[in-house]
């Protein structure tokens, strides 16, 4: 396994490390010290920790020292040293799917043998306890059961060491709330509860139960907590990833995400075989789920404070990120994140825009063919335009006046959807309810800010899509650049027509944002706990721009009309009436929905397009200081997480906790240190030994 090398100073011994994986490799290299003596390399007692316990980790409610408790269980030859072969074997030991329980076996096999001496296993206990816990009677009937009642008490072997482990923390519940209850009446003070809960579990709660267990005398008459309570409440701790998974079920079912108590009861009704929680234990669950929102119908943004231990209030939130991280200034941090939003919308936008921006052009030209005779016109269709284009001005023809859109569709995307959520924001209830006519009022506020922008960089890109046909012609100008265009047209000439991209924009959005929000409601059934897929948000958003694109069609035509250079022999307008009535008057009411299809084909897609480059981008480039934040900041959905942690640290985190279950305190004293260590058997240490 070793070879040793002479050298000057020192033998150096090269490990090897061939079983070990490159991230095993690396935690224990970068890790580990040297013997002065041998040369081995090795990791101590705080070594250790480094490697299996990130400095950069939120620890939250288990101390980062108390993970000192898992070296007594890689340290095989209890040398006060891991060395290369002990890491392999606990590396090893962290992949097997029954890992924590075979942790916690381990660490109270003293004498690894394969099981668990009773006498050992107490004194363990003993030594690690915090000096006021709530004492516990190793004599007791329930000890009995699992050791025997003999004098001498029997070794328990792995399988029945779990099988009582698993029900500790019930039997130090029982017997806390005997201690308490002195007169026998089957009632407690709700403080005493609450001692008794945080030295039972604290581990496994979120801030928000921790900071609220005495109301849990609220759920009844009485004010103090009943035995039932108590056990109601630990069963629901007990069955956590049970009860979320029906939470999510039944929010999914929900119409608006939000479920009630009897809809919790159905869904676990269907979801285990018989009725595994009690009305009393889904009182319990409602009550703390809805002390912020006392409706009745909770969404799982409310349970999420209840259901995940790494929940935290904003006081405790603040508080951590202050200590990890230089104190920011609140103001800069929004200014960044909405540059960072702003940027990425910018990029998918330009994206999406582009994609479809051959479509668009063949919209325009569409649009701005004005002959009445059919043997006239240049164009059957849209496919005849899309061939002929291609055929005369080459493929690059399709792009002609692209860069003004790709630079317009920034302060465009940005102002629209800005203006639309503050403005939906405005009018939304607290029930996250909004009336619809709010939706079409936000929307179409959304679509009148944009005009600012989207009329002057249009006019730009109509003139250079619509000069390329025009170049043909003999009487024809010759092309011209789009700061050419801009120079010519003056302030005043790049906003010709904003009148009638008003008239498209603001109808177009309040269909537009009104319909796609229901479509994702109501086809979909999105909510808090229907997180709906890319696919689906594309089919709703390009549901949605149909109708929104075809219905202004005519408002897009009298726009193209009025902003295209007009040719020789061809009407000017001087308005978007005159306009309208020339248009009616020379064509008939089917021009108005020239390039009508054209517009849907654009409209519904770009948003396609632009959400998926959006959704990729976020991915790609994550915002700078976002991928190491605390979890359960607001107590938002997104803390409601798969549970299973592969890496090594998730899993020596799991196995801490179910040691936790012990005692809160066990791990947080140096096991050397203390006076109580010479009574341990020699195998530990014991004799005042020290690593």
């Amino acid at each position: 396994m070793t070879s040793t090398t002479k050298t000057d100073g020192p033998p150096v011994v090269a490990e090897d490390l061939s079983g070990l994986s490159a991230g095993s490799k690396a935690r224990f290299n970068s890790n580990a010290i040297r013997d002065s003596e041998t040369g081995e390399a090795y990791l101590g007692p705080d070594q250790f920790i480094n490697a299996i316990a990130p400095t950069d980790e939120d620890y939250h409610k288990v101390k980062r020292e108390q993970y000192s408790i898992l070296f007594h269980v890689a340290d095989r030859s209890n040398t006060g040293k891991v060395n290369v072969r002990d890491w392999l074997a606990f590396e090893n030991l962290l992949l097997k799917p029954d890992a924590e329980y075979e942790i916690a076996f381990r660490l109270f096999d003293i004498n690894r043998t394969g099981s668990v001496n009773y006498s050992d296993f107490k004194k363990l206990y003993q030594m690690n306890k915090g000096p006021d816990s709530i004492p516990f009677d190793w004599n007791c009937e329930w000890a009995k059961l699992y050791t025997g009642a003999k004098k001498t008490r029997q070794e328990l072997d792995y399988d029945q060491f779990c099988q009582m482990l698993r029900g500790l923390q019930g039997e130090r519940i029982r017997q806390a709330f005997q201690l308490f209850d002195a007169d026998g009446d089957g009632f407690i003070e709700p403080q005493d509860f609450e001692r008794i809960i945080l030295e039972t579990a604290k581990h496994k709660l979120s801030d928000h139960l921790i900071d609220n267990l005495s109301t849990l005398c609220n759920i009844t008459k009485s004010s103090k907590v009943s035995y039932a309570n108590v056990r109601a409440f630990q069963n629901m701790i007990k069955e956590i990833d049970l009860v979320e998974l029906i939470v999510r079920q039944a929010c999914v079912k929900s119409t608006d995400g939000k479920i009630t108590r009897a809809d919790f009861l159905n869904q676990a009704a269907k979801v285990t075989r018989f009725s595994l929680f009690t009305p009393m234990e889904a009182d319990i669950l409602f009550h703390f789920a809805s002390l912020d929102e006392p409706s009745g119908r909770l969404s799982l943004e409310n349970f999420a404070k209840v259901l995940h231990p790494s929940w935290r209030t904003p006081q405790h939130a603040a508080s951590a990120h202050q200590a990890d991280e230089p104190k920011k200034s609140s103001v800069l941090h929004s200014i960044l994140a909405s540059g960072y939003s702003f940027a990425l919308g910018s990029l998918a936008g330009a994206f999406g825009a582009f994609m479809v921006y051959p479509i668009d052009l063949v919209k325009t030209r569409m649009q701005n063919q004005r002959d009445a005779s059919p043997g006239m016109r240049m164009y059957k269709n849209s496919v005849d335009c899309f061939q002929k284009v291609v055929r005369n001005e080459g493929f690059l023809g399709l792009y002609s006046g692209v860069l003004p859109q790709l630079v317009g569709v920034a302060p465009e995307k940005a102002i629209k959807l800005t203006v639309n959520d503050l403005v939906r924001k405005y009018f939304t209830g607290k029930d996250g309810n909004i009336w619809w006519m709010h939706e079409v009022i936000a929307g179409g506020s959304a679509g009148a800010c944009q005009v600012v922008f989207t009329n002057p960089l249009e006019i730009v890109k109509i003139r250079l899509q619509i000069q390329g046909e025009m170049a043909k012609g003999v009487d024809g100008p010759p092309k011209r650049s789009a700061m050419w265009i801009v120079k010519n047209l003056g302030l005043k000439g790049l906003y010709k027509g904003a009148a009638a991209c008003l008239l498209r924009d603001v109808p177009f959005s309040a269909i537009y944002f009104p319909a796609y929000n229901h479509l994702k409601k109501d086809l979909f059934n999105e909510s808090p706990a229907n997180k709906l897929s890319v696919l689906q948000l594309l089919t709703a958003g390009a549901i949605a721009g149909m109708p929104a694109a075809y219905l202004t069609t005519p408002c897009d035509v009298i726009k193209t009309r009025l902003q295209v250079e007009a040719r020789k022999g061809e009407s000017s307008y001087n308005g978007v009436r005159h306009c309208a009535q020339t248009i009616l008057k020379e064509e008939g009411f089917k021009a108005f929905f020239k390039g009508g299809p054209a517009r849907i084909m654009r409209s519904s897609p770009q948003f396609g397009f632009t959400l998926a480059a959006y959704e990729v981008l976020q991915n790609l480039l994550p915002m700078p200081g976002s991928a190491k934040e605390v979890q359960g900041i607001t107590g938002a959905v997104a803390t409601l997480k798969e549970k299973y942690d592969p890496t090594p640290f998730g899993r020596s985190r799991n196995a801490l906790k179910i040691i936790l279950d012990l005692d809160e305190d066990f791990g947080k004293f140096k096991f050397p240190n203390q006076a109580s260590w010479k009574s341990l058997p020699k195998s530990m240490g014991g004799g005042g030994g020290s690593y």
